[in-house]
Protein backbone atom coordinates (compact mmCIF):
# COMPACT_ATOMS: atom_id res chain seq x y z
CA UNK A 1 0.00 0.00 0.00
CA UNK A 2 1.20 3.45 -0.82
CA UNK A 3 1.00 6.54 0.43
CA UNK A 4 1.29 10.02 -0.69
CA UNK A 5 1.67 13.23 1.68
CA UNK A 6 -0.99 16.09 2.05
CA UNK A 7 0.91 18.18 4.67
CA UNK A 8 4.33 18.66 5.02
CA UNK A 9 4.13 17.56 8.56
CA UNK A 10 3.17 13.60 7.46
CA UNK A 11 6.39 11.87 8.39
CA UNK A 12 7.31 8.56 6.82
CA UNK A 13 7.78 7.33 10.14
CA UNK A 14 3.94 7.46 10.74
CA UNK A 15 3.05 6.51 7.16
CA UNK A 16 5.52 3.37 8.19
CA UNK A 17 3.87 2.55 11.69
CA UNK A 18 0.02 3.23 10.04
CA UNK A 19 0.54 0.95 7.20
CA UNK A 20 2.09 -2.08 9.98
CA UNK A 21 -1.18 -1.39 11.72
CA UNK A 22 -3.71 -1.71 8.47
CA UNK A 23 -1.92 -4.68 7.89
CA UNK A 24 -3.17 -6.50 10.94
CA UNK A 25 -6.95 -5.27 10.20
CA UNK A 26 -7.95 -8.70 8.44
CA UNK A 27 -11.71 -7.75 7.64
CA UNK A 28 -11.07 -4.29 6.27
CA UNK A 29 -7.23 -4.54 5.38
CA UNK A 30 -8.51 -3.71 1.90
CA UNK A 31 -10.04 -0.39 2.53
CA UNK A 32 -8.23 2.57 1.85
CA UNK A 33 -7.11 4.60 5.03
CA UNK A 34 -6.53 8.12 5.99
CA UNK A 35 -4.82 9.79 8.66
CA UNK A 36 -6.33 13.08 10.30
CA UNK A 37 -4.92 15.83 11.98
CA UNK A 38 -5.50 15.59 15.77
CA UNK A 39 -7.43 18.95 15.71
CA UNK A 40 -9.74 16.83 12.95
CA UNK A 41 -9.54 13.47 15.27
CA UNK A 42 -10.26 15.77 18.68
CA UNK A 43 -13.37 17.24 16.82
CA UNK A 44 -14.58 13.36 15.17
CA UNK A 45 -14.28 11.77 19.36
CA UNK A 46 -16.66 14.85 20.19
CA UNK A 47 -19.24 13.23 18.40
CA UNK A 48 -18.82 15.67 14.91
CA UNK A 49 -18.80 13.14 11.91
CA UNK A 50 -16.91 15.53 8.96
CA UNK A 51 -13.14 15.86 8.19
CA UNK A 52 -12.40 19.12 6.69
CA UNK A 53 -9.75 19.01 3.53
CA UNK A 54 -7.17 20.75 5.87
CA UNK A 55 -7.11 18.13 8.18
CA UNK A 56 -6.05 15.52 6.02
CA UNK A 57 -2.56 14.41 6.89
CA UNK A 58 -2.06 11.26 4.71
CA UNK A 59 -3.72 8.87 2.79
CA UNK A 60 -3.92 5.83 0.44
CA UNK A 61 -2.71 6.63 -2.93
CA UNK A 62 -5.28 6.33 -5.48
CA UNK A 63 -8.16 6.66 -3.37
CA UNK A 64 -11.37 6.87 -5.45
CA UNK A 65 -14.04 9.26 -5.14
CA UNK A 66 -16.93 8.07 -3.24
CA UNK A 67 -15.26 4.95 -1.78
CA UNK A 68 -15.67 4.13 1.45
CA UNK A 69 -11.97 4.72 3.62
CA UNK A 70 -11.10 3.70 7.28
CA UNK A 71 -9.72 7.16 9.43
CA UNK A 72 -6.96 7.21 11.92
CA UNK A 73 -5.72 9.61 14.05
CA UNK A 74 -1.44 10.37 13.63
CA UNK A 75 -1.78 8.57 16.83
CA UNK A 76 -2.57 5.48 15.26
CA UNK A 77 -6.05 5.19 17.04
CA UNK A 78 -9.18 4.05 14.60
CA UNK A 79 -11.95 6.92 14.82
CA UNK A 80 -14.39 5.69 12.01
CA UNK A 81 -15.74 4.54 8.42
CA UNK A 82 -16.50 7.10 5.79
CA UNK A 83 -16.68 8.48 2.42
CA UNK A 84 -14.46 10.19 0.57
CA UNK A 85 -14.71 12.84 -1.82
CA UNK A 86 -11.18 15.16 -3.04
CA UNK A 87 -14.03 17.44 -5.06
CA UNK A 88 -15.54 18.51 -1.91
CA UNK A 89 -14.20 20.38 1.40
CA UNK A 90 -15.57 18.30 3.30
CA UNK A 91 -13.23 15.37 2.53
CA UNK A 92 -14.69 12.40 4.59
CA UNK A 93 -18.02 11.75 5.40
CA UNK A 94 -18.03 9.18 8.82
CA UNK A 95 -20.71 6.57 8.24
CA UNK A 96 -19.40 4.38 11.40
CA UNK A 97 -17.27 5.14 14.09
CA UNK A 98 -17.68 1.18 15.04
CA UNK A 99 -14.85 -0.77 14.34
CA UNK A 100 -17.12 -4.31 14.23
CA UNK A 101 -18.77 -2.50 10.91
CA UNK A 102 -17.44 -4.11 7.79
CA UNK A 103 -17.37 -2.83 4.20
CA UNK A 104 -14.79 -5.00 2.40
CA UNK A 105 -17.60 -6.62 0.27
CA UNK A 106 -20.92 -5.96 -1.36
CA UNK A 107 -23.37 -8.12 1.10
CA UNK A 108 -21.36 -6.67 4.29
CA UNK A 109 -22.07 -3.22 2.96
CA UNK A 110 -25.04 -3.52 2.14
CA UNK A 111 -26.40 -5.46 5.20
CA UNK A 112 -24.98 -2.10 6.78
CA UNK A 113 -27.12 -0.34 5.03
CA UNK A 114 -29.87 -2.42 5.31
CA UNK A 115 -29.26 -2.47 9.50
CA UNK A 116 -29.64 1.56 9.36
CA UNK A 117 -32.64 1.60 7.25
CA UNK A 118 -34.65 -0.15 9.82
CA UNK A 119 -32.78 2.13 12.60
CA UNK A 120 -34.54 5.04 11.36
CA UNK A 121 -37.98 3.69 9.68
CA UNK A 122 -38.41 2.25 12.96
CA UNK A 123 -37.42 5.06 15.08
CA UNK A 124 -40.27 7.48 13.51
CA UNK A 125 -42.75 4.37 13.77
CA UNK A 126 -42.35 4.15 17.35
CA UNK A 127 -42.19 7.91 18.47
CA UNK A 128 -44.47 9.55 15.83
CA UNK A 129 -48.82 9.07 15.98
CA UNK A 130 -50.04 7.42 12.95
CA UNK A 131 -51.09 10.28 11.31
CA UNK A 132 -47.67 11.89 12.04
CA UNK A 133 -45.81 9.16 10.03
CA UNK A 134 -48.13 9.57 7.39
CA UNK A 135 -45.95 12.13 6.20
CA UNK A 136 -42.26 12.80 8.46
CA UNK A 137 -38.84 12.60 7.28
CA UNK A 138 -37.47 9.39 6.92
CA UNK A 139 -34.16 10.14 6.88
CA UNK A 140 -32.13 13.04 8.07
CA UNK A 141 -29.07 12.91 6.70
CA UNK A 142 -25.85 12.94 9.32
CA UNK A 143 -28.61 12.20 12.21
CA UNK A 144 -29.36 9.24 10.72
CA UNK A 145 -26.22 7.73 9.84
CA UNK A 146 -26.51 8.67 5.48
CA UNK A 147 -24.12 11.56 4.98
CA UNK A 148 -26.35 14.17 2.47
CA UNK A 149 -29.37 12.08 2.35
CA UNK A 150 -33.17 13.29 2.86
CA UNK A 151 -36.10 11.27 2.70
CA UNK A 152 -39.18 12.41 3.37
CA UNK A 153 -42.42 10.50 2.96
CA UNK A 154 -45.77 12.09 1.52
CA UNK A 155 -48.26 9.27 2.23
CA UNK A 156 -47.10 6.84 -0.37
CA UNK A 157 -44.69 8.53 -2.19
CA UNK A 158 -40.94 9.18 -1.46
CA UNK A 159 -39.42 12.56 -2.50
CA UNK A 160 -35.08 12.07 -2.00
CA UNK A 161 -32.17 14.47 -2.39
CA UNK A 162 -28.51 13.11 -2.15
CA UNK A 163 -26.04 15.98 -1.32
CA UNK A 164 -22.97 13.67 -1.16
CA UNK A 165 -21.15 11.83 -3.91
CA UNK A 166 -20.67 8.29 -1.04
CA UNK A 167 -24.42 8.09 -1.12
CA UNK A 168 -25.37 8.92 -4.96
CA UNK A 169 -23.39 5.97 -5.71
CA UNK A 170 -25.53 3.45 -2.93
CA UNK A 171 -28.58 5.27 -3.23
CA UNK A 172 -30.58 2.84 -5.37
CA UNK A 173 -29.81 -0.25 -2.75
CA UNK A 174 -30.77 2.37 0.32
CA UNK A 175 -34.14 2.93 -1.46
CA UNK A 176 -34.80 -0.36 -2.23
CA UNK A 177 -34.46 -1.14 1.30
CA UNK A 178 -36.51 1.79 2.80
CA UNK A 179 -39.83 0.73 0.23
CA UNK A 180 -39.03 -3.21 1.50
CA UNK A 181 -38.92 -1.67 5.27
CA UNK A 182 -41.93 -0.17 4.68
CA UNK A 183 -43.39 -2.88 2.97
CA UNK A 184 -42.39 -4.89 6.33
CA UNK A 185 -44.67 -2.14 8.67
CA UNK A 186 -47.54 -2.04 5.50
CA UNK A 187 -46.60 0.97 3.67
CA UNK A 188 -46.52 0.55 0.25
CA UNK A 189 -44.75 2.53 -1.64
CA UNK A 190 -46.08 4.14 -5.16
CA UNK A 191 -43.36 6.25 -5.93
CA UNK A 192 -39.70 7.40 -5.54
CA UNK A 193 -39.38 11.09 -6.85
CA UNK A 194 -35.55 13.09 -6.61
CA UNK A 195 -35.54 16.52 -6.05
CA UNK A 196 -31.60 17.01 -7.07
CA UNK A 197 -31.96 19.79 -8.04
CA UNK A 198 -29.64 21.64 -6.00
CA UNK A 199 -26.22 23.96 -7.21
CA UNK A 200 -24.61 22.15 -3.56
CA UNK A 201 -24.25 18.77 -5.43
CA UNK A 202 -21.95 20.52 -7.86
CA UNK A 203 -19.57 21.02 -5.23
CA UNK A 204 -19.54 17.36 -4.53
CA UNK A 205 -18.60 16.70 -8.32
CA UNK A 206 -22.31 15.76 -9.02
CA UNK A 207 -24.84 17.34 -11.61
CA UNK A 208 -28.19 18.59 -10.82
CA UNK A 209 -31.63 17.09 -11.94
CA UNK A 210 -34.87 15.86 -10.55
CA UNK A 211 -37.63 13.45 -11.82
CA UNK A 212 -39.34 9.61 -10.60
CA UNK A 213 -36.86 6.41 -9.99
CA UNK A 214 -39.59 4.02 -10.30
CA UNK A 215 -38.43 2.22 -13.15
CA UNK A 216 -34.92 1.51 -11.69
CA UNK A 217 -36.63 0.58 -8.72
CA UNK A 218 -39.08 -1.57 -9.92
CA UNK A 219 -42.10 0.36 -8.96
CA UNK A 220 -45.33 0.34 -11.63
CA UNK A 221 -45.48 3.82 -13.36
CA UNK A 222 -47.01 6.81 -11.04
CA UNK A 223 -49.91 7.59 -12.70
CA UNK A 224 -50.85 10.68 -10.80
CA UNK A 225 -52.48 13.34 -13.18
CA UNK A 226 -49.84 15.67 -11.70
CA UNK A 227 -46.69 15.83 -9.26
CA UNK A 228 -48.87 16.03 -6.08
CA UNK A 229 -50.11 14.61 -3.38
CA UNK A 230 -52.67 15.23 -0.70
CA UNK A 231 -51.30 14.71 2.78
CA UNK A 232 -52.71 14.65 5.99
CA UNK A 233 -50.82 16.94 9.11
CA UNK A 234 -52.73 18.38 12.24
CA UNK A 235 -55.86 16.93 11.00
CA UNK A 236 -55.07 19.92 7.99
CA UNK A 237 -55.17 18.82 4.06
CA UNK A 238 -52.42 20.48 1.96
CA UNK A 239 -51.43 19.72 -1.44
CA UNK A 240 -48.03 18.74 -1.93
CA UNK A 241 -46.00 19.37 -5.14
CA UNK A 242 -43.05 17.52 -4.43
CA UNK A 243 -41.77 18.04 -8.45
CA UNK A 244 -42.06 22.49 -8.54
CA UNK A 245 -42.62 23.36 -4.58
CA UNK A 246 -39.73 24.26 -2.37
CA UNK A 247 -36.81 22.01 -1.44
CA UNK A 248 -39.01 18.74 -1.56
CA UNK A 249 -42.21 20.05 -1.70
CA UNK A 250 -43.47 20.90 2.23
CA UNK A 251 -41.70 21.84 5.44
CA UNK A 252 -42.25 19.07 8.05
CA UNK A 253 -39.78 20.33 10.62
CA UNK A 254 -42.59 22.71 11.65
CA UNK A 255 -45.01 20.20 12.34
CA UNK A 256 -45.02 20.33 16.12
CA UNK A 257 -44.49 23.74 16.15
CA UNK A 258 -47.81 24.95 14.11
CA UNK A 259 -49.63 23.11 17.05
CA UNK A 260 -48.34 25.03 19.65
CA UNK A 261 -48.59 28.59 17.62
CA UNK A 262 -52.54 27.23 16.84
CA UNK A 263 -53.14 26.71 20.63
CA UNK A 264 -52.98 30.64 21.23
CA UNK A 265 -54.84 31.90 18.14
CA UNK A 266 -58.64 31.17 19.01
CA UNK A 267 -60.68 34.89 18.25
CA UNK A 268 -56.98 36.50 17.54
CA UNK A 269 -56.47 38.04 14.02
CA UNK A 270 -53.21 36.44 12.65
CA UNK A 271 -50.48 37.66 10.46
CA UNK A 272 -48.70 35.24 8.87
CA UNK A 273 -45.78 35.96 7.16
CA UNK A 274 -43.21 33.52 4.70
CA UNK A 275 -46.63 31.30 4.66
CA UNK A 276 -45.55 28.67 1.69
CA UNK A 277 -48.51 26.65 1.58
CA UNK A 278 -50.16 27.95 4.69
CA UNK A 279 -49.55 26.22 7.04
CA UNK A 280 -49.67 27.82 10.21
CA UNK A 281 -52.10 30.13 8.77
CA UNK A 282 -54.48 27.22 8.32
CA UNK A 283 -53.93 25.60 11.58
CA UNK A 284 -54.69 28.88 13.40
CA UNK A 285 -58.08 28.84 11.38
CA UNK A 286 -58.82 25.09 13.11
CA UNK A 287 -58.23 26.26 16.36
CA UNK A 288 -60.65 29.17 15.92
CA UNK A 289 -58.41 32.47 14.87
CA UNK A 290 -60.82 34.95 13.69
CA UNK A 291 -59.10 35.66 10.22
CA UNK A 292 -55.63 35.09 9.00
CA UNK A 293 -53.74 37.15 6.44
CA UNK A 294 -51.50 35.15 4.12
CA UNK A 295 -48.27 36.70 2.96
CA UNK A 296 -45.69 35.21 0.81
CA UNK A 297 -43.43 36.98 -1.93
CA UNK A 298 -43.84 33.77 -4.04
CA UNK A 299 -47.63 33.71 -6.30
CA UNK A 300 -46.76 30.13 -6.37
CA UNK A 301 -46.82 30.10 -2.86
CA UNK A 302 -50.72 32.34 -2.46
CA UNK A 303 -51.57 30.03 -4.92
CA UNK A 304 -50.69 26.77 -3.61
CA UNK A 305 -52.32 28.59 -0.05
CA UNK A 306 -55.39 29.57 -1.60
CA UNK A 307 -55.60 25.75 -2.58
CA UNK A 308 -55.15 24.38 0.60
CA UNK A 309 -57.62 27.14 2.16
CA UNK A 310 -60.28 25.53 -0.07
CA UNK A 311 -59.56 21.84 0.31
CA UNK A 312 -60.11 22.49 3.96
CA UNK A 313 -63.13 23.97 3.62
CA UNK A 314 -62.20 27.49 5.40
CA UNK A 315 -64.47 30.16 4.88
CA UNK A 316 -62.58 32.57 2.21
CA UNK A 317 -63.81 35.29 4.31
CA UNK A 318 -61.21 34.73 7.34
CA UNK A 319 -58.80 34.82 4.81
CA UNK A 320 -56.67 37.67 2.85
CA UNK A 321 -54.24 36.24 0.76
CA UNK A 322 -51.44 39.00 -0.28
CA UNK A 323 -48.59 38.14 -2.73
CA UNK A 324 -45.73 40.57 -1.38
CA UNK A 325 -42.52 41.12 -0.13
CA UNK A 326 -42.83 40.86 3.89
CA UNK A 327 -40.22 43.34 5.30
CA UNK A 328 -42.39 46.05 2.26
CA UNK A 329 -45.74 45.13 4.22
CA UNK A 330 -44.49 45.37 7.23
CA UNK A 331 -43.18 48.44 6.74
CA UNK A 332 -46.35 49.49 4.71
CA UNK A 333 -49.26 47.94 7.78
CA UNK A 334 -46.67 49.89 10.39
CA UNK A 335 -47.47 53.06 8.20
CA UNK A 336 -50.86 52.17 7.73
CA UNK A 337 -50.97 51.91 11.78
CA UNK A 338 -52.34 47.94 11.02
CA UNK A 339 -52.27 45.54 14.21
CA UNK A 340 -52.74 42.18 14.34
CA UNK A 341 -53.33 39.87 17.93
CA UNK A 342 -50.33 37.27 16.40
CA UNK A 343 -47.59 37.56 14.32
CA UNK A 344 -45.96 34.23 12.84
CA UNK A 345 -42.58 34.97 11.05
CA UNK A 346 -41.39 31.52 9.25
CA UNK A 347 -38.80 33.00 6.79
CA UNK A 348 -36.27 31.18 4.50
CA UNK A 349 -32.76 30.75 5.93
CA UNK A 350 -30.91 34.52 5.89
CA UNK A 351 -27.42 32.68 5.99
CA UNK A 352 -25.82 29.35 4.54
CA UNK A 353 -22.74 30.18 5.76
CA UNK A 354 -20.65 31.72 8.33
CA UNK A 355 -19.68 34.24 6.53
CA UNK A 356 -22.55 36.09 6.17
CA UNK A 357 -23.88 35.86 10.14
CA UNK A 358 -23.25 39.36 10.78
CA UNK A 359 -25.87 40.59 7.77
CA UNK A 360 -27.66 37.44 8.33
CA UNK A 361 -28.41 38.58 12.40
CA UNK A 362 -29.13 42.34 10.72
CA UNK A 363 -32.35 40.77 9.03
CA UNK A 364 -33.58 38.91 12.10
CA UNK A 365 -33.46 41.82 13.87
CA UNK A 366 -34.81 44.27 11.62
CA UNK A 367 -37.51 41.57 10.46
CA UNK A 368 -38.98 40.73 13.68
CA UNK A 369 -38.27 44.81 15.18
CA UNK A 370 -40.94 45.26 12.07
CA UNK A 371 -43.18 42.07 13.06
CA UNK A 372 -43.35 43.46 17.11
CA UNK A 373 -44.14 46.79 15.68
CA UNK A 374 -48.06 45.57 14.11
CA UNK A 375 -48.62 43.49 16.81
CA UNK A 376 -50.95 44.78 19.68
CA UNK A 377 -49.42 45.43 23.16
CA UNK A 378 -50.35 42.23 24.76
CA UNK A 379 -50.27 40.67 21.91
CA UNK A 380 -47.89 37.44 20.70
CA UNK A 381 -45.04 36.03 18.19
CA UNK A 382 -44.14 33.74 16.67
CA UNK A 383 -40.61 33.54 15.38
CA UNK A 384 -38.37 30.98 13.91
CA UNK A 385 -34.96 30.39 11.96
CA UNK A 386 -33.56 27.74 9.84
CA UNK A 387 -29.99 28.29 9.56
CA UNK A 388 -27.72 26.69 12.01
CA UNK A 389 -25.01 29.87 11.80
CA UNK A 390 -27.39 31.65 13.49
CA UNK A 391 -27.32 29.94 16.66
CA UNK A 392 -29.63 29.92 19.32
CA UNK A 393 -27.70 32.46 21.25
CA UNK A 394 -27.36 34.56 18.31
CA UNK A 395 -30.92 34.73 16.96
CA UNK A 396 -32.15 35.36 20.29
CA UNK A 397 -30.04 38.16 21.11
CA UNK A 398 -31.08 40.00 17.80
CA UNK A 399 -34.96 39.49 18.94
CA UNK A 400 -33.93 40.82 22.45
CA UNK A 401 -32.36 43.88 20.27
CA UNK A 402 -35.45 43.98 18.38
CA UNK A 403 -37.30 44.69 21.29
CA UNK A 404 -35.30 46.84 23.07
CA UNK A 405 -35.50 49.16 20.56
CA UNK A 406 -39.15 49.27 20.42
CA UNK A 407 -39.26 49.25 24.24
CA UNK A 408 -41.19 46.07 24.67
CA UNK A 409 -40.72 43.36 27.43
CA UNK A 410 -40.96 39.75 25.74
CA UNK A 411 -42.20 36.73 27.69
CA UNK A 412 -41.28 33.55 26.37
CA UNK A 413 -43.92 31.00 26.10
CA UNK A 414 -42.11 28.15 24.39
CA UNK A 415 -38.92 27.34 22.78
CA UNK A 416 -38.91 24.99 20.51
CA UNK A 417 -36.84 22.89 17.96
CA UNK A 418 -37.50 20.83 15.13
CA UNK A 419 -40.10 17.36 14.97
CA UNK A 420 -38.62 14.40 16.30
CA UNK A 421 -38.46 13.44 12.83
CA UNK A 422 -35.65 15.72 12.22
CA UNK A 423 -33.33 15.08 15.02
CA UNK A 424 -30.95 16.45 16.69
CA UNK A 425 -27.60 14.74 16.62
CA UNK A 426 -25.26 15.70 19.43
CA UNK A 427 -21.81 16.95 18.61
CA UNK A 428 -23.27 18.23 15.26
CA UNK A 429 -24.42 21.39 15.42
CA UNK A 430 -25.50 21.87 12.09
CA UNK A 431 -28.75 19.09 13.01
CA UNK A 432 -30.08 22.04 15.89
CA UNK A 433 -30.52 24.10 12.48
CA UNK A 434 -34.43 25.32 13.37
CA UNK A 435 -35.02 27.74 16.26
CA UNK A 436 -38.70 28.74 17.33
CA UNK A 437 -39.79 31.31 19.45
CA UNK A 438 -43.24 31.73 21.03
CA UNK A 439 -43.61 35.07 22.74
CA UNK A 440 -45.70 37.62 24.34
CA UNK A 441 -45.44 41.70 23.90
CA UNK A 442 -45.60 43.09 27.41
Amino acid sequence: MHYQACDAFASSSKQTRFLLLSSVMKNEASLPSVIITEKGAKKLKSGHVWVFADEVISMTEGIVNGSICRVFSGKEKFLGTGFFNSNSLIRIRIISKNANDTFSDKTSEDAFWMRRVKYAVRYRYEILSKEDFSSCRLIFGEADGFPGLTVDKFENVLVCQSMSLGIEQRKLTIYRQLIEELANIGCKVAAVFERNDNALREKEGMTQGKGFLNSELGLPPYNAESTSVIITENGIRYVVDFCNGQKTGFFLDQKFNRREAAAIAREKTVLDCFTHTGSFGLNCLKCGAKSVTFLDVSKFAIEETRANVQLNGVPEDKCEFICEDAFDFLLRAKAERRFFDFVILDPPAFTKSGKTVKNALAGYRELNRLGMSVIKRGGYLATASCSHFATEELFEQAIFEAADELHLQLKQIKKCTAAPDHPILWGVPETAYLKFLLLQLV
